[in-house]
């Protein structure tokens, strides 16, 4: 089932990138798709890889705090975590949190569920106690 999925993504980005070009934000979208059926195929590399180019041409595209910018640096944290790569997963988990406070404020719930990310992470990395610290910032 994914690999035809897969083979329908590559199309579909090959595509937009030829008639669009590679930073017009329909084409950004097949990357970002692409990226999550490779992920969901365990081809994490290749997700890896997709996710960092989908997230160079939002930044490029709308800027560093937009939200579908931070949006797609939370596909990359996410893959970075299935690959066991947490402490850069942390360094993206971070900035995506800075971002939604700074667009958000804190307590709107994009801001809530990224700080959740960044716990999971440090979690993942042993770091109960400031695991347990951003668990209750988002309690409270």
């Amino acid at each position: 089932m994914y690999n035809r999925s897969e083979a329908m993504n590559r199309r579909a980005l090959e595509g937009r990138e030829k008639i669009l070009g590679p930073v017009h934000p329909d084409t950004l979208i097949s990357i970002s798709s692409l990226a999550a059926v490779l992920q969901h195929q365990q081809k994490y590399n290749e997700s890896e890889a997709m996710n960092r180019r989908a997230l160079e041409g939002y930044e490029k595209t709308l800027g560093p705090d937009h939200p579908t910018t931070l949006g797609s640096a939370n596909n990359l944290a996410i893959v970075l975590q299935y690959q066991r790569k947490h402490s850069e997963s942390e360094t993206v988990n971070r900035r995506i949190l800075a971002g939604y406070e700074k667009i958000l404020g804190p307590d709107h719930p994009n801001t809530l569920s990224s700080a959740n990310n960044l716990a999971a992470v440090l979690r993942c990395q042993g770091r109960y106690d400031e695991s347990e610290e951003m668990n209750r910032r988002i309690l409270e």
